[in-house]
């Protein structure tokens, strides 16, 4: 797990709402709240720059993360985040506290190792990604940053399910808990089949970019014959 750090003030809620909100923001400050655990909810604000900072790196949403509040630590994992429709800068944030001995559900991300190398690319197939991550069931101390899918011997019409995932020590995935029925397709490697169509466009486009070079090849051999006049 990641070491990811957060300073925050303890806000009041007799003062909040939307107006109170963009205040902040206009601050650079992000309103968020942290709770469960059976304690009551705390509402906070956090530095816009330490948030976009630790957002930066994919590891912190599947991390348990540190916010101290006042000087007083929180354990915690972010659970939802707010972002500006236009600049996507976070506006509110979701965190829910961990205890250390109950378990926690969370998505991780997939990472797959060897797309390019992997037997069904080289034979011609294509690597096709149905998901990007997983929700996984563990203890805090076992929480994994993310999930490596090795497709290095996948072959074309091959397929990775949520039951051929390996998972660290701990770890369990609660879809397949629900039956055959919920074991999901993670990745697959298919064939890809090339059409007339596809290659009547493809040499069109050859001759459009052939012509376009020519074209400019000649600009420029006119302007050099001006500059020499």
């Amino acid at each position: 797990m990641s070491n990811f750090v957060l300073n925050a003030n303890a806000r009041d809620t007799a003062h909040e709402g939307k107006g109170a909100s963009r205040r902040l923001r206009r601050e650079e400050k992000v309103p968020a709240i942290i709770y469960g655990a059976g304690k009551e909810p705390v509402s906070i604000t956090l530095a816009l720059r330490e948030v976009v900072k630790a957002i930066e790196s994919e590891a912190f949403f599947s991390s348990i993360v540190t916010i101290k509040v006042d000087g007083k630590d929180e354990q915690v994992i972010i659970k939802a985040m707010q972002r500006h429709p236009a600049k996507n800068t976070p506006m509110h944030a979701d965190f829910l506290r961990v205890k250390a001995g109950e378990a926690l559900t969370v998505n991780v991300p997939l990472h797959f190792e060897n797309q390019e190398t992997a037997v069904g690319v080289k034979a011609g197939g294509m690597l096709m990604v149905n998901l990007n991550e997983v929700e996984v069931k563990t203890l805090p101390r076992n929480l994994p940053e993310s999930i490596t899918v090795d497709v290095q011997e996948l072959a074309i019409g091959d397929v990775v399910h949520l039951s051929d995932l390996k998972l660290p020590e701990g770890v369990t995935i609660p879809a397949l808990e629900q039956g055959e029925g919920h074991d999901q397709a993670v990745a697959s490697i298919t064939e890809v089949r090339v059409t007339a169509e596809d290659v009547e466009a493809e040499a069109a486009e050859a001759e459009v970019a052939e012509e376009q070079s020519e074209e400019a090849e000649q600009a420029a051999d006119d302007a050099e014959a001006k500059k020499d006049e």
